[in-house]
């Protein structure tokens, strides 16, 4: 199975790059505009809500503005990768500090060897279902599956951006796929009935 490309993935000129950091308005705003989407989807896949999503792309891009001198992109690295790890440690810290991701359990929990790599169900295409389902998960559980599954991070990289263990990363993600395809179901079921009759 291929990784997802994520939508951070946008290759950014390295002369738009100059410009940013030379503070020019222009270039500032075309980074925010490419970025804006990416950046709030994924806070709001991870926070679960709309308003905590707008902080934390607000604070990603003060973050990444104010510190653009010290992005080099050393070993390849794209801009950005940078950006979304940025943004993904803002809507975490955010939850941390909330100590939303304190009380998760299934650390080191069986359920990682029965780990669920299948991407969740067609019906997770449609974008305001999905947000309505993945609300309903525990914070740190949604936040896997969309790192995972949307992102393309590997395990490794989930444990080390939320400060726990693989096996954390890997049970979140057996059970939440597992949640999630139940909650679809029963969501596609519902609206299957009211299509009906309607």
């Amino acid at each position: 199975m291929t990784a997802p490309t994520s939508s951070f993935a946008i290759d950014v000129p390295a002369a738009l790059l100059a410009r940013a950091r030379g503070g020019e308005a222009a270039a500032l705003e075309q980074l925010f505009r490419w970025f804006e989407r990416p950046v709030f989807t994924l806070a709001l896949r991870i926070c679960g809500d709309r308003h905590e999503a707008d902080d934390v792309l607000q604070d990603t891009m003060l973050k990444v503005f104010s510190s653009l001198d010290r992005f080099r992109g050393d070993g390849g690295s794209p801009f950005w990768g940078w950006l979304r790890q940025v943004a993904v440690n803002e809507a975490l810290m955010r939850l941390r500090r909330s100590r939303r991701l304190e009380h998760e359990d299934g650390d080191d929990a069986v359920d990682a060897l029965a780990e669920d790599l299948a991407p969740p169900p067609p019906a997770a295409a449609d974008a305001a279902l999905l947000q309505r389902t993945l609300a309903q998960l525990p914070d740190a559980t949604r936040s896997v599956l969309w790192l995972y599954h949307a992102e393309g991070y590997t395990h490794q990289e989930i444990a080390e951006a939320m400060q726990r263990s693989v096996s954390f990363s890997k049970s979140q993600l057996a059970r939440g796929t597992r949640r999630l395809r139940a909650l679809l179901q029963v969501d596609t079921a519902v609206l299957d009935k009211e299509h009906a009759h309607a």
